[in-house]
């Protein structure tokens, strides 16, 4: 090669490197001001946050405070409860488990575990991938009770108790030095660990609305297979890497794990899997009543996100539970800014440019804008709490999203079910005349859902308090009763509810 060609080649290269550093540059500025916009509106003390290529930290920022009352800032070396993400902990090790060939995940799970009345037909893997109730295997229902089910799996079958098989398999070996199992308060006394004090967003409610103001919230001590690991975003990012280059998992059991456990489901073992916008997105979330923690893997962008705060509002708005992360406005920052380069697009809409909206909405950006105004919709409701102007917000926002995508019969799902369902469950409890605007999008997306599954117990909630407030008490018992009747599936407070309601129409009856 001559020496024009070698200095053109070097200074194209020179140029793309130029271009790429700026645009990273850019990506990192606008998701450090989408994150000060979030703290502020969640009313975050403080949030830990980890972007990584491959093993290269692209941004990393530890924002507000682990301690309000000393100021004591957040930093590299807080730990914080990351609740749910330990999952993804026991997934690895029964995955290590099997490799060694100590058990297999299609084994019933009775072996291992003492209650005559869990069936035969229920498998290590269905407890792993959430689908052990109802036909085991078929349909996802998050349920922590069950996933519990596993520590006594991975003791059994490792012949170790459950903190020194994650010690020992996953901590010691990536060196994770501030990642362990909280179990008592003497424990961060006697190890002098540093932990971001919980939280709770609220004061006490006031003629329907709750004050919006950070209280000292509690530790939740104690750890099972489903919750109790405490770490730091560094260590999940150690971990990530870890998977990536296979020191944790073979090729083929990280695959397992990340993939979804049945066609349609948005759950492998241990960790959520779901497509969008053409990206596999690779997640888990915890949340705990004072704490939430995101783990999310673009493997086909090779990059990863940790975020942790020491109040639950980076995952209960989002209603995680139900398995898409497009609800989570923090999520859906890092894909704008890091995965498809969206950054014009603002993450909080406003009421006096939504009118504006229509100019800015192309084929490039609709399905992404979407996901937007129903995750921004989403957390309006959650936030109409402590300020009603949010539920107004939110009501405006859904029908700006039905009036330009009336297909909602196609997009609707359990979590803007939830949100319909909640906005009027507000205007009751505040005692407003109903609002009645969206009756049509609950009842066809409710028979959706319920046509598809009808077992669903979430579905078969809302649309019994969606007919209680209309007063329609016959239809109300139908779906409640339907709740009830459902086979193989564990009690929770959606049961309870469904009694109590069931008691009070017997004691109408008998009076």
């Amino acid at each position: 090669m001559s020496k024009a060609r070698i200095f053109t080649f070097i200074l194209l290269c020179c140029m793309s490197c130029s271009r790429s550093t700026k645009k990273q540059q850019e990506a990192n500025e606008q998701f450090s001001k989408d994150l000060l916009a979030l703290k502020a509106y969640f009313q975050i003390p403080g949030l830990s946050v980890l972007v990584k290529r491959g093993d290269q930290v692209l941004y990393e920022d530890y924002l507000g405070m682990a301690h309000l009352g000393s100021q004591t800032p957040m930093d590299s070396t807080t730990g914080i409860p990351m609740a749910s993400l330990t999952k993804m902990f026991s997934a690895l090790l029964l995955l290590q488990l099997e490799e060694e060939g100590k058990l297999a995940l299609h084994e019933p799970i009775r072996a291992y575990i003492d209650d005559a009345h869990v069936a035969d037909s229920i498998k290590i893997e269905h407890a792993l991938s959430h689908t052990s109730q109802g036909m085991p295997g078929k349909n996802f229902y998050y349920n922590n009770t069950r996933f519990m089910w596993l520590q006594r799996v991975i003791e059994e079958a490792g012949e170790k108790d459950f903190k020194t098989q994650i010690t020992e398999k996953i901590i010691a070996p990536l060196k994770l030095q501030n990642t362990y199992l909280l179990e008592d308060s003497l424990q961060l006394a006697q190890t002098n660990r540093k932990l971001a004090q919980p939280y709770f967003l609220g004061g006490e409610p006031k003629n329907g609305y709750v004050e919006k103001t950070s209280r000292p919230g509690f530790i939740d001590y104690g750890y099972s297979a489903a919750a109790g690991i405490t770490s730091t975003v560094r260590d999940l990012g150690l971990l990530s890497s870890a998977l990536d280059k296979g020191l944790l998992l073979s090729s083929s059991s990280k695959n397992k794990m990340f993939t979804p456990y049945a066609p349609d489901l948005p759950y492998g073992l241990g960790i959520f899997t779901q497509q969008f916008m053409e990206e596999q997105l690779i997640w888990g979330y915890g949340q705990y009543d004072c704490y939430s923690s995101l783990f999310l893997k673009v493997p086909g962008k090779d990059l990863t996100l940790v975020l942790a705060a020491n109040n639950n509002l980076m995952s209960d708005p989002a209603r995680l539970i139900a398995g898409d992360l497009s609800y989570s406005l923090f999520a859906l920052s890092f894909l704008k800014n890091y995965v498809f380069d969206l950054q014009e697009i603002p993450l909080f809409e406003h009421p006096d440019i939504l009118a504006s909206l229509e100019q800015r909405l192309n084929p490039v950006n609709m399905e992404f804008y979407r996901k937007k105004l129903l995750a921004q919709a989403l957390a309006a409701s959650f936030m109409n709490r402590y300020n009603d102007s949010e539920g107004a917000f939110s009501k405006k926002l859904l029908g700006q999203v039905f009036d330009r995508f009336p297909d909602y019969e196609t997009y609707g799902d359990l979590v803007l079910l939830r949100n319909l369902y909640m906005l009027k469950f507000m205007d009751a409890h505040r005692k407003k005349k109903e609002f009645t605007a969206f009756d049509e999008q609950i009842e066809q997306i409710g028979q959706k859902l319920l046509t598809a599954d009808k077992n669903n117990p979430y579905a078969n909630y809302y649309m019994a308090n969606f007919h209680d407030f209309k007063g329609q008490a016959d239809l109300t018992e139908v779906y409640y009763q339907q709740l009830l009747d459902a086979n193989n599936f564990s009690p929770w407070w959606y049961t309870a509810e469904a009694k109590q309601w069931m008691h009070k129409r017997q004691e109408v009856f008998q009076n």
